[in-house]
C-alpha cells in the first residue's frame, strides 16, 4: 500500500465493546453533546417516478458546528504517476483547507493548510462534481445521498490511532471524480476501501455508513463498515427496483443476500469469510447482512424505524407497524416497496419536512410542542428528569439537504440544494452541466452570522419563526412553495433552451432571488406578529387545550362582588365597577343585588349633609 501511515496497532472496537461505546452515544446525543451526522437518505427508481428520473435524497443532520458550503469542484487531468491526497474528515466548518481543488477550500487569513494523512494514485482525468459534506452529482448525474450506521466492528483513521485510510466522505468525493455510473461508482469505493481500509467517522455512534448511489438509470443502497483487522472493509449493495422507493435511516437495511445474482447485488469476499471465520454463517444458509454486521439503533428505540415508518407513510406504503421490539433482528420494514402513486419531485422535499403531521405521532401536537405547534425538540439535559424525544424526519440541526433529480434529457441531471433545517429552507436548482455554484451558497461559517449568506438567511428565519410557530411557517411556506414552483418552471425552460453557457447565470440569478426573499421574511414575520397580535390588531390567543393543560383556569379569580350594604365598602361609580359588581350577582336575587350596585353608586354621588357642630 502506497501511502503514508502511522505504524501504531490499529484501533479496532469489536462488537461487544463497541456496543458498550454505543451506550455512551446515546447519552452524548440525549444531552447534546457532539455527535457524527444522523441523517434521512430515499432513494426512487424511475419507474416510480413521475417524471422517469431516478430521485435520490440525503438530510446532513449534523450539529451546529457544521459545514454547510455547497462546493464545486472542477474537472481535472493529472500527470502520469500523480497522488491523490486523503485528508482526515473532521467533519466541522472548514472540512479542510487545502490548494488546488476547489475555490471552496482555498485558505483565508488565520486558517492553516491542512496536511494529507496518505495517498492513493490518481487517475488521469477527473469529473466534476458538487460536494456538501459528501460528494453529492457529477457531470455525468452519479450522485449520492449518505447516513451513518451503527456496525459490529469500528476503527480510527491513519494519524487518529488506526490504519484506516479512507472515510465515506473521501469515497463519496472519489467515486463522483472517477465514476460514469452508479454501479461504477459502487465498485470504486468498494475496491479502495478493501485496499487502504476503511474508518467511520462517527467514533461513537456510527462506526458504519450507507449511501444512495444513482444515476440516470438505477439506484443502489450500499452499506459498508470497516473489517475486523481495521485495515480492510466489508461492504454490500443492493439495488432498488425501478418501480420501488427505498429508505435508510441511521440503520443498515439490505437483508438477505443472494450470491449468485449479480445484477441486484454487489458485495466484498469480507461479507461472506468475516461471518463464517466468526461463527455467524456457515456456506449454504441465508446471509442477513443486517442482523449479521448492524449494531441495531443507536441513541434510542424508534431512532431509525420511526422515520422509516414515516417515510415509506408518505410514500403511500401504509401497512406497516409503528412498533416493533428489535429492528435489527427482524426485518420489521421492507428493504424496498412500491408506492402508491408516481413519486414526484416536491414529494422528496415534503418528506425530508415531516414531522409526523396527521399520525398519532405528529410533533407540532401535545404540550412539548407549546400553544403554537412547534415540532422541534431541543437537545435536553437534565440530571433529574430521565427520557428522550421522538426522532423526526425534519429536524432543527440539519446543515444540508440535497435532492438529486438524474436524468438524461434536457440539461441533464439536476441537484437540488436547500442549507439549514428543510421546514425553512428552500430548494434550489443546479445543473450538472453548470460550472460554478451562487455565491451565497459557499458562505456558511456556522459560528459567524453573515448577511451574504444563503444558510444564515434560512437559520435566521427558522428560528425568528419561533415566536409564534404555527402562524409564522404559513408565511414562510407559502414563499417556499412559489419560489420552488419558480425553480421547477427555470428547469424547464433551461431544458428546451440551447443556450447552455447561461446555465450559471441563470441558476445564480434565482438563487438570489430565494436569499433576498427569505433575509426579507424575518422582518416581515416580527412585524406581523409583534407582542402577541396580528398586524390587523387581532389578538392570536392561546388555544383552549393548552390553556387548559397549563391551568388557566386555575389562575387568579375575579375580583370580588361590590356589596354596597357592608362597613366600610367602597362605591366606586364608574361604569366598569358597576358592571363587575352587576357581573357577580347570582341568580337568585339578582335584581336586588343589581340595584344595590346601581343604588350604592347613586348614594356615593349624593351630597354629603352638612355637618352639626
Amino acid at each position: 500500500r502506497k501511502f503514508a501511515r502511522s505504524t501504531s496497532a490499529p484501533a479496532v472496537v469489536p462488537c461487544r465493546i463497541f456496543a458498550m461505546v454505543r451506550l455512551l452515544a446515546a447519552a452524548l446525543l440525549l444531552a447534546g453533546g457532539h455527535v457524527a451526522e444522523a441523517c434521512t437518505t430515499l432513494a426512487v427508481g424511475r419507474k416510480a417516478s413521475a417524471d422517469g428520473s431516478v430521485f435520490l435524497s440525503h438530510s446532513n443532520d449534523a450539529e451546529g458546528g457544521a459545514d454547510a458550503r455547497l462546493c464545486f469542484v472542477p474537472a481535472m487531468d493529472h500527470p502520469a504517476g500523480s497522488k491523490r491526497p486523503i485528508y482526515w474528515d473532521r467533519e466541522d466548518y472548514p472540512r479542510y483547507v487545502v490548494r488546488g481543488r476547489s475555490s471552496c477550500y482555498e485558505p483565508k487569513p488565520g486558517q492553516t493548510l491542512d496536511e494529507p494523512i496518505g495517498y492513493i494514485p490518481e487517475v488521469a482525468h477527473t469529473f466534476q462534481y458538487y460536494e456538501a459534506q459528501y460528494g453529492l452529482m457529477n457531470e455525468h448525474g452519479v450522485s449520492m445521498g449518505e447516513t451513518t450506521c451503527s456496525g459490529v466492528f469500528g476503527t480510527a483513521a491513519v494519524g487518529h490511532g488506526g490504519l484506516a485510510l479512507v472515510s465515506i466522505d473521501s469515497l463519496s468525493r472519489i467515486a463522483l471524480e472517477r465514476a460514469k455510473t452508479a454501479r461504477e461508482a459502487i465498485k470504486v469505493m468498494g475496491s479502495l476501501a478493501e485496499t487502504y481500509g476503511f474508518y467511520g467517522v462517527g467514533s461513537f455512534e456510527g462506526s458504519a455508513e450507507s449511501l444512495m448511489v444513482g444515476d440516470p438509470l438505477e439506484v443502489f443502497i450500499f452499506h459498508i463498515l470497516p473489517d475486523p483487522a481495521g485495515t480492510g472493509a466489508i461492504w454490500a449493495a443492493q439495488r432498488v427496483p425501478d418501480d420501488h422507493v427505498a429508505v435508510v435511516s441511521n440503520m443498515f437495511v439490505i437483508r438477505e443476500i443472494d450470491f449468485e445474482d449479480t445484477h441486484r447485488f454487489l458485495y466484498s469476499d469480507s461479507v461472506k469469510t468475516v461471518a463464517e471465520a466468526k461463527g455467524w454463517w456457515k456456506q449454504g444458509q441465508p446471509l442477513d447482512f443486517t442482523k449479521t454486521y448492524s449494531d441495531g439503533e443507536y441513541a434510542q428505540k424508534f431512532y431509525s424505524g420511526r422515520r422509516m415508518w414515516g417515510a415509506f407513510h408518505k410514500f403511500g406504503v401504509t401497512n406497516l407497524p409503528d412498533n416493533y421490539t428489535d429492528l435489527r433482528v427482524t426485518p420489521v420494514y421492507p428493504v424496498t416497496a412500491k408506492p402508491a402513486t408516481p413519486i414526484q419531485l416536491r414529494d422528496l422535499f415534503s418528506i425530508h419536512r415531516y414531522y409526523y403531521e396527521g399520525t398519532k405521532h405528529d410533533m407540532t401536537k401535545g404540550v412539548a410542542a407549546g400553544p403554537w405547534g412547534d415540532p422541534d425538540r431541543f437537545a435536553t439535559t437534565s440530571n433529574i428528569v430521565k427520557g428522550g424525544w421522538e426522532r423526526s424526519i425534519s429536524i432543527y440541526r440539519t446543515s444540508t439537504t440535497s435532492v438529486v433529480q438524474a436524468r438524461s434529457g434536457g440539461q441533464g441531471s439536476v441537484l437540488w440544494f436547500a442549507p439549514h433545517t428543510p421546514a425553512a429552507s428552500c430548494f434550489i436548482p443546479l445543473s450538472a452541466a453548470s460550472q460554478s455554484v451562487p455565491a451565497p451558497y459557499g458562505i456558511a461559517d456556522p459560528n459567524s452570522l453573515s448577511r451574504n449568506s444563503a444558510y444564515w438567511a434560512h437559520r435566521y428565519v427558522f428560528n425568528v419563526a419561533k415566536i409564534k410557530y404555527s402562524y409564522a411557517m404559513q408565511d414562510v411556506r407559502a414563499v417556499q412553495a412559489k419560489l420552488e414552483e419558480e425553480g421547477e418552471a427555470l428547469v424547464a425552460r433551461l431544458d428546451a433552451s440551447s443556450e447552455a453557457g447561461r446555465l450559471d447565470e441563470e441558476y445564480a440569478k434565482h438563487a438570489q432571488r430565494v436569499v433576498d426573499e427569505f433575509w426579507a421574511l424575518p422582518d416581515h414575520i416580527v412585524s406581523k406578529y409583534a407582542d402577541g397580535w396580528a398586524d390587523d390588531k387581532t389578538p392570536l390567543s392561546y388555544p383552549d387545550w393548552w390553556l387548559q393543560a397549563v391551568g388557566y383556569q386555575n389562575g387568579p379569580p375575579p375580583p370580588p362582588p361590590n356589596n354596597p350594604g357592608s362597613a366600610g365598602a367602597a362605591s366606586p361609580c364608574d361604569d366598569a365597577s358597576v358592571q363587575r359588581c352587576v357581573a357577580a350577582c347570582p341568580a337568585s336575587g339578582f335584581a336586588r343585588c343589581a340595584a344595590a350596585c346601581a343604588g350604592g353608586c347613586a348614594e356615593a354621588a349624593a351630597p354629603a349633609p352638612a355637618l352639626v357642630v
